[in-house]
């Protein structure tokens, strides 16, 4: 399995897209005429869709590698999609990391927003109610 980070953002021109660009390369040159052009950002050897039991186990194995705590593919994206809200980082911009097609799913079921950025909205909120919020 093999994992195209450059794949999710694009057509950037980052060092990490130039790697992942090398990196395919070489397994499209390793393949030979049984590689399949995608775009997927998880795909096998060949270039092919992943069979989803085999990204899991995979996704475990790591897990367990690296001593992590267990969570699901789907809570990692969850995860970064909490995290993305929780360091400014644009909605549009999250929806094209995490590949959504509609905005209100990452608005609506991604981002959940943190106590802390709560707390601190309706500071604001209390500050501009009572004259006193700051410049």
């Amino acid at each position: 399995m093999t994992f195209r980070p450059g794949a999710v953002g694009g057509r950037g021109g980052g060092s990490a897209g130039a790697v992942c660009r090398a990196e395919q390369q070489a397994e499209r040159t390793a393949a030979g005429e049984a590689w399949q052009n995608s775009s997927l950002v998880f795909a096998t050897r060949y270039g092919t869709p992943i069979e989803p039991r085999n990204f899991n186990r995979a996704w475990e194995a790591r897990v367990r590698r690296y001593g992590l705590r267990r969570i699901t593919p789907h809570g990692a994206r969850r995860t970064c999609a909490s995290v993305l809200a929780d360091l400014d980082v644009h909605p549009r911009v999250a929806m094209q990391i995490l590949r959504h097609a509609d905005f209100k799913v990452t608005m609506e079921i991604y981002t959940k927003v943190s106590s802390k950025q709560t707390r601190e909205a309706l500071k604001r909120l209390s500050e501009r109610m009572n004259g006193t919020e700051s410049a």
